[in-house]
């Protein structure tokens, strides 16, 4: 067994020496999309009659939660995999997560025959660790965070020579996750405005490489005030940790920002805004009611941003992704009846 120490990584989480930090390109969403081709079903586009009605605006829904694990990720765990390094075929993958990547990355394990450990935290969405169970992964219960999870598994692929599938320091996930961008720049070029959540980054960098790099659309970043890593690097040009991290909404939950994209958003993100928790709430609500989606704390963050921008954004073109459905059945039923 071929066993990897960590090297020196740029931001406060581990990489190792097959981790490549260079930033994605466009070119290199394009060759994704390839390796994708008849593996992952095109999601719909479809336009929100009552967000049209309540922005004043077009406002087109891009429907992530249809994809095989309820949630846009499994686009880059797929990608990763499928070109995955043949030494780490026996010894597997491992991942830490809250549920979508580890999701994502035990799809894909299962689709081309690799093994896959999940560390999650120990109070992590019961039905995203049975989703990860049903998919084959072995599902491994650590600490009382996404950034405990994250350090112990770090320390089990550093011990037992897995391969360690990272949140966003993986230029494959962020192309990966980029179709989508590219599937809504062929349907729909005019857009003039995309919202995206951001939690490690790997969604919103996607999109600025399609939708931002092909169109005259301005990308938008949307993040949970309780829990404003990935914004505070992004305005203040940094990597530091922030010590806040108390947003209900897991796809939001990280104390750390990712090298990679990070960078990527400093480079090519058009604004970012924090939002409250209260906000996420309201959304998740609406979207619910007046639209009948189900979606994910994570993903209302992206019209609790639009919701600040109703003059900007008044009469244009917006896509909004709906990045994710595994909300906990009992946390979405609550958030519907406080209103």
């Amino acid at each position: 067994m071929t066993r990897y120490e960590p090297v020196d990584s740029p931001d406060a989480t581990t990489v190792f020496s097959y981790h490549d930090l260079t930033p994605p390109t466009t070119a290199d969403v394009y060759r994704a999309r390839r390796a994708l081709d008849g593996r992952l079903p095109r999601t719909p586009l479809v336009r929100s009659e009552p967000l049209s009605a309540a922005f004043d605006a077009d406002v087109y829904l891009k429907r992530e939660d249809t994809l095989p694990t309820g949630a846009f990720k499994v686009r880059g765990g797929m990608t990763l995999v499928s070109n995955l390094e043949a030494e780490f075929h026996d010894p597997g993958l491992i991942a830490a997560s809250t549920g979508n990547h580890g999701q994502s990355v035990a799809y894909a394990g299962r689709e081309f025959g690799v093994p896959v450990t999940v560390v999650v935290p120990e109070e992590a969405n019961p039905s995203k660790v049975r989703a990860m169970e049903r998919l084959g992964a072995t599902v491994l219960g650590h600490g009382p965070d996404f950034d405990a999870a994250r350090e112990h598994a770090e320390q089990l692929a550093a011990e037992e020579g897995y391969r360690y599938v990272h949140s966003a320091n993986e230029p494959a996930l962020v192309a990966g996750v980029g179709t989508a961008g590219v599937e809504v720049v062929e349907e729909l070029p005019e857009v003039d405005y995309l919202f995206s959540p951001v939690g490690g980054g790997s969604g919103a960098a996607g999109y600025c490489l399609t939708v931002g790099a092909l169109t005259d659309a301005a990308v938008i970043g949307a993040q949970s005030e309780a829990a404003p890593a990935v914004y505070r690097a992004w305005r203040d040009g940094h990597l530091d940790p922030h010590d806040r991290m108390e947003t209900f909404a897991e796809g939001l939950a990280t104390r750390v920002p990712f090298a990679l994209t990070t960078d990527l958003l400093r480079e090519r993100l058009d604004d970012f805004r924090l939002v409250s928790e209260a906000a996420l709430r309201e959304w998740v609500r609406e979207l619910f009611l007046e639209d009948t989606v189900v979606m994910e704390g994570a993903c209302a963050a992206s019209l609790a941003a639009m919701d600040g921008m109703r003059e900007e954004i008044a009469g244009a073109t917006v896509v909004l992704p709906v990045t994710g459905r595994n909300v906990d059945p009992e946390k979405h039923r609550a958030i519907v009846e406080q209103g």
